[in-house]
């Protein structure tokens, strides 16, 4: 164990806990709020629950760090989206209409790292997933060892 990965788990671990609890409030608030936003700015509002779903999983997958690497890449999108659909108009910053893209910025950097480089410590996938990283599961091999 060394300091680069105690960094990457302890990112891990915040950005995951970021996106859960986006996708959280967008249930806990109603979907029916999210939908009624994502359609005032001209998106399916069938969208908004996708959006909460992989928020809520990819996060919860990023805090116990399962399947990190997809988890990470599957909110990329969001991301995106939130950049040029949301955000884009008040530009990096900020301006007086809101909040700029500077976080999802951020967001979006971090959830390519992790899809690049995933992050096994303090991690599910450390016990499920082969150690040669070519994302065979050794779970089973696992069981079957302990009949």
């Amino acid at each position: 164990m060394n300091g680069v990965h105690v960094g990457i788990s302890i990112v891990r671990i915040i950005v995951g806990v970021i996106f859960f609890s986006h996708g959280l409030a967008k249930f806990q608030n109603g979907i029916g709020n999210s939908i009624t936003y994502f359609e005032s700015i001209g998106i399916s509002g069938e969208m908004a629950v996708i959006v909460a779903v992989v928020e809520l999983g990819a996060g919860a997958a990023l805090i116990v760090g399962f399947a990190t690497r997809i988890a990470a890449l599957l909110l990329i999108p969001v991301m995106v989206g939130a950049i040029f659909f949301v955000h884009w108009p008040e530009g990096l910053i900020r301006s007086a209409a809101g909040p700029g893209y500077e976080l999802n910025l951020l967001l979006l950097a971090v959830c390519l790292h992790l899809g690049l480089t995933g992050s096994k410590l303090f991690a599910l996938d450390s016990y499920v997933m082969n150690s040669k990283g070519d994302g065979s599961i050794k779970l089973g091999k696992w069981l079957m060892e302990k009949k």
